[in-house]
């Protein structure tokens, strides 16, 4: 891809030629685009996708996936940033163009870190399967053959093989049409082996449309992570142009808004309201640490670093941290000097103040849910992602949840929607019919209760920004630039503004 300082230079190709560029409105991003695009619309592409990526990532929060509300509301956003979604459209090349365009330009902004790459990878992955959804049947075979993915439709009316997939396929029943079931190599079949879900025969997998989607997710996961790695190694050479640096430095920084890592009110919240504040404010992730904290006066490493950097991102001050485990740990029979000599190193570490001086933010709910499952004698983890779901209802009983929420609340447990199900924890909790946010952090959790439980006053207007913060880019930086840069037009630096106020909602 290469960029220009003027107007990009229009494709002239004739109607149907440009449209074979773009089969289908979703693909799996193989081919790196190639063509010449001023610096004023590789901008403009980047804040598009990054918005309608934040909208994928809050969509999945407050609602289930695959809903009819969910896909009717994603649709309109796609719409509104002119992206592709349905293969039905005419004169669909520009929007799968951009889409295209975009793709990659945000593959050098999300390269740059492991948090990073996982945001970008799992809001690609719902995109993806909000575009499969409403692909029609009769393209799917095509997008699989461009996709590079040895999936074959069943094509032959055999009802011995019929029977056998009808009864190994929980779901299905008699009227299944044969078509819609793929005949798949069993290596890439495994998730769906291992549930019991496929059945298998001479090494294929005969896997029904309605469970294809999973496979080909799996591979896209495979691919796009595989691409940002490789992104990541020639990074530098692209951030050696000074045209570019800022706009990726903005737009990595701007995909989950605020990192919750020190509250307004630091060094406010004593230790004796944390008991407190525990019940009514605390995530039930949090809940549960400080409760095993409480009572066995020992957490393993997982558990104290989620903790305690959540306790950070509530206000409690170093010195503060340092009382709280100390005092905590000698309730547990542990000497005093041992704990100085390991463990105070550790909590002054996450506080920026020894190795490498990184101050260490709270972990955000997908880092939870996808890093460092918890095993035996472990506390930290989502409890709706690794409860066992007899002790997770257990849990919520003790909470007072009423029997009708529990159930609601289990429901979205089964069908893996965790973060909506500590929304509605949220919501019944605090005896409220729509807590009015996307959630998507312990911390921000935190935050939006006190707002409510101190009578609207808005915490998250106290946050203040870390110690150390990341450099950010200004309009004067821009007109600083080279000359290619300082061509672009004063609408897109006000669309750059409308985007931290876009992402700080």
């Amino acid at each position: 891809m290469e960029f220009s300082g003027g107007k990009r230079k229009k494709l002239r190709l004739a109607g149907d030629p440009r449209n074979a560029c773009y089969p289908h409105s979703l693909q799996f991003y193989l081919q790196p685009p190639t063509e010449n695009i001023s610096l004023m619309e590789f901008e403009n592409l980047a804040i598009d996708r990054v918005k309608l990526l934040k909208t994928v990532e809050n969509l999945g929060v407050s609602y289930v996936k695959g809903t009819e509300q969910y896909q009717s509301k994603l649709e309109a956003e796609v719409r509104k940033v002119k992206f592709s979604f349905r293969e039905s459209l005419e004169d669909e090349y520009e929007p799968r163009r951009r889409d295209h365009i975009s793709h990659f330009i945000l593959r050098l902004a999300y390269c740059q870190s492991e948090d990073l790459r996982r945001w970008f990878i799992q809001q690609e992955m719902d995109l993806l399967r909000f575009r499969f959804s409403i692909l029609p049947k009769d393209r799917i075979q095509d997008f699989l053959k461009d996709s590079h993915l040895q999936f074959e439709a069943v094509s032959v009316e055999d009802k011995s093989l019929r029977d056998k997939i009808i009864a190994s396929s929980p779901g299905l029943n008699e009227s299944v049409e044969l078509e819609s079931v793929y005949k798949v190599p069993f290596a890439d079949a495994l998730d769906l082996f291992r549930v019991r879900k496929v059945y298998l025969e001479d090494g294929f997998a005969y896997v029904p449309l309605k469970d294809i989607v999973a496979i080909i997710l799996n591979e896209f996961r495979t691919k796009l992570s595989k691409a940002l790695a490789l992104t990541a190694r020639s990074l530098p050479a692209v951030q050696s142009d000074e045209r570019l640096q800022p706009l990726l430095t903005r737009l990595s920084h701007s995909y989950t808004g605020q990192d919750y890592s020190t509250l307004g009110n630091v060094g406010k919240i004593s230790l004796d309201q944390i008991d407190s504040l525990s019940i009514k404010s605390f995530p039930p992730c949090m809940r549960q640490l400080h409760k095993v904290l409480r009572e066995n006066h020992h957490l393993r490493h997982g558990g104290r670093m989620q903790y305690g950097l959540f306790l950070k991102g509530i206000g409690l001050t170093l010195e503060q941290a340092l009382q709280f485990w100390k005092q905590e740990f000698i309730k547990g029979k542990m000497d005093p000097d041992k704990f100085d000599k390991g463990y105070s190193y550790n909590i002054r570490h996450s506080f920026g103040k020894e190795g490498k001086r990184t101050d260490y933010t709270p972990f955000s709910c997908l880092k939870i849910i996808l890093n460092n499952p918890p095993g035996q004698g472990d506390y930290h983890g989502c409890p709706f992602r690794h409860s066992d779901p007899e002790l997770l209802k257990q849990k919520l009983q003790s909470y007072k949840i009423a029997p009708g929420g529990i159930s609601q609340i289990l429901d979205l447990v089964k069908g893996s929607h965790y973060q909506v199900a500590c929304q509605k924890y949220f919501e019944m909790t605090h005896n409220v019919d729509d807590c009015g946010f996307s959630l998507n952090h312990p911390n921000q959790f935190f935050v939006e209760s006190q707002r409510i439980l101190t009578g609207g006053k808005d915490i998250k207007k106290e946050l203040i920004q870390p110690e150390t913060p990341q450099p950010k880019p200004s309009v004067q930086k821009t007109k600083d630039a080279p000359s290619a840069l300082a061509s672009l037009s004063a609408s897109v630096e006000v669309d750059m503004e409308g985007l931290e106020d876009y992402f700080s909602e």
